[in-house]
Formats: structure tokens, C-alpha cells, sequence
């Protein structure tokens, strides 16, 4: 099965830390977030992969030609610019094949709830498209696509509502699975008042035209739109221990102190009479000078942090 993954946003909130690479390069343990989101849909029978990314992006391009360990075809089309995520998918559509999975490269869910996803698409009666749905927050649903439903169907979805225009408080998460027909809507799809085609639209006219549009309401996932989501990623990452601990530091200072949970990169140096722990990644290559106090801490590639510095809910760059 295909997916395609939405990959070319530059991620404004996430500055300064996304200056010199994407967000979907923005490191959870060791890998880019693309390639966590891309593990879960792998780990479900997904064997190609079309991303669809910035012509500026040439990390993730030379990641998945050269580094990455995923076991799967990965192909790559370009979005010259950001100009919604409709718009993103007609990029991609000349080589979608048939159905497919569509995901955004910042939404983190699990193995477990993509297989859920699926099983909703495969059960009668057949559905023309499946949706993932999340309840959220009243102070949330002018942020989101926010759905009406009919038992398991959608019936109605609006991009943005004003919360007393809500139809209801359950979301539609960026992980889909479309027909693709839906690809033929994409040329009506008009530019919203921000200037973006709106994939949502599209999900409509199948709604309209097709019906039988199931949802999947899925009880967590972790997305990443700010510094603080980056820490609680990864804290939850280590926390959770699906992953060997990496502590592979190039040197360590006398009387300095590792507390896991821990990821320590190749190629980093930490001085004398540290404590590094709990929850820290430090990325490759970075230096921790003596005395220093990291907690609840990320410590991006190549970063000198100095002498005494005393970290904690911080991401570093």
C-alpha cells in the first residue's frame, strides 16, 4: 500500500530551531519525526512511500537516499510553495497508484492505532474514505477541522469553525485513509481566506458525492508545533523504553553523572562534575561544559553549552 506524507512545512512556531532543518527533520531519539510517523504506517504493511517536501530541503532528501533504516520505496515530489495541503497532495497525485494512507509528517499516533485505522477501511459496509478523530478542547476547535457525525460517519467537516459555529468538539487528525478518486476533487478545491487550498474541502465533496465517510476516534497522539512539544516527544519516547538507550558520549569528565532515562549521541564531550538526567537527548557532536546541569533537556547537534549552565525544560540549538 502507498502513503503520502505531507512534509514541506518550514515550521514558523517551532523557530529558532527549525532555521537550519525542517520540522520533519526534527530529531526524536535519533531519527527525524518523518521517519518516526513513517515506522508506524511501515509496521502496517505500507511499502512505498511519496513525500512530498520543500525544494529547499536537501536533509531530507539526502536522509532517506543515504541514512535512514526504514525498509520501504521512498520517493520524493516537491511543493514549490506552501500552499495548503490539497495543494500539497496534487503535487504527489501523478504517482498515487490507487488507495493510499495520507499523513502529516508531524503527527505521532502509534502502530497500534494506524492498524485500527485500517481495520475500519477494510470492514464492511465499505467506506469511501476513513478518517482519524480526536474529541479536543473548546479552546481548540478554531484551530482544527472539526466534523458532524452520524453514528461511525462523517457527514460534515469545517475547516477553522468559530466554537458557537462548531458542530461538535471531535477533530479530524492529518491521517487519512482516501480513495483515490478524492484526487479528482482537488481541481475544485478553491484558495481559503488565508490563501491555502484546504484538503478538508476536497473531504467534503467526497462526503457529498460518495457518502459513507467513516470516523476513527483515537484516544491520544503527539504532535509537534512548538519547542515544548519537542521535549514532550522525546521525554515520551525515552520514558516509554520501546527504545534502547543510546549513551554513547566521546568522553565523559571525572565525577560527572548519567541518569537515565537517557540518548546520548556519537561525538558528544561532557565535562567534570556534571549531572546529565533524567530525560536529556543530546544530540551528535556537542559539547557540555564542567559543572553543567541538564534535565528534561534537549541538546540539538553541534551546541556548546557552557560551564555551569543549569538546564531543565529547554530545548538548546
Amino acid at each position: 500500500m502507498q502513503a503520502v506524507i505531507l512534509a514541506a512545512g518550514k515550521g514558523s512556531r517551532l523557530h529558532p530551531i527549525t532555521t537550519n532543518r525542517s520540522k520533519a527533520m526534527l530529531p526524536i531519539l535519533g531519527k527525524p519525526i518523518v521517519e518516526r510517523v513513517m515506522e508506524d504506517l511501515a509496521a502496517n504493511g505500507v511499502d512505498e512511500f511519496i513525500l512530498v517536501v520543500s525544494p529547499d530541503d536537501r536533509q531530507i532528501t539526502h536522509h532517506f537516499r543515504r541514512d535512514a533504516e526504514l525498509q520501504a520505496e521512498v520517493r520524493f515530489v516537491y511543493q514549490p510553495q506552501r500552499l495548503g495541503m490539497a495543494n500539497a497532495l496534487s503535487c504527489a497525485a501523478p504517482l498515487i497508484q490507487g488507495d493510499f494512507i495520507l499523513s502529516a509528517c508531524d503527527n505521532l499516533t502509534s502502530a497500534t492505532q494506524v492498524a485500527t485505522l485500517l481495520e475500519a477501511w477494510r470492514k464492511p459496509p465499505p467506506a469511501a474514505a476513513v478518517l482519524a478523530l480526536m474529541h479536543i478542547s473548546p479552546e481548540q476547535v478554531s484551530s482544527a477541522g472539526i466534523v458532524a457525525m452520524d453514528g461511525e460517519w462523517v457527514t460534515r467537516i469545517v475547516e477553522k469553525p468559530q466554537p458557537a459555529d462548531a458542530p461538535s468538539d471531535i477533530a479530524s487528525l492529518p491521517l487519512y485513509c482516501l480513495p483515490q478518486s478524492l484526487l479528482d476533487y482537488l481541481p475544485e478545491v478553491r484558495p481559503s481566506p488565508r490563501g491555502e487550498y484546504e484538503l478538508q474541502d476536497a473531504i467534503q465533496m467526497l462526503i457529498e458525492r460518495q457518502g459513507r465517510v467513516r470516523g476513527v476516534i483515537l484516544n491520544s497522539r503527539l504532535v509537534l508545533t512548538s519547542p515544548a512539544d519537542l521535549l514532550a516527544i522525546n521525554r515520551h519516547y525515552l520514558v516509554e523504553g520501546n527504545h534502547l538507550p543510546q549513551i554513547q558520549p566521546q568522553r565523559v569528565g571525572a565525577n560527572t553523572k548519567l541518569v537515565t532515562p537517557l540518548y546520548i549521541e556519537t561525538g558528544v564531550v561532557i565535562g567534570r562534575d556534571c549531572v546529565i538526567g533524567p530525560n536529556v537527548y543530546i544530540e551528535r557532536d556537542c559539547n557540555i561544559g564542567d559543572g553543567a546541569r541538564l534535565r528534561d533537556a534537549i541538546v540539538l547537534r553541534g551546541t556548546v553549552v557552557a560551564a555551569g549552565a543549569d538546564l531543565r525544560d529547554q530545548v538548546v540549538s
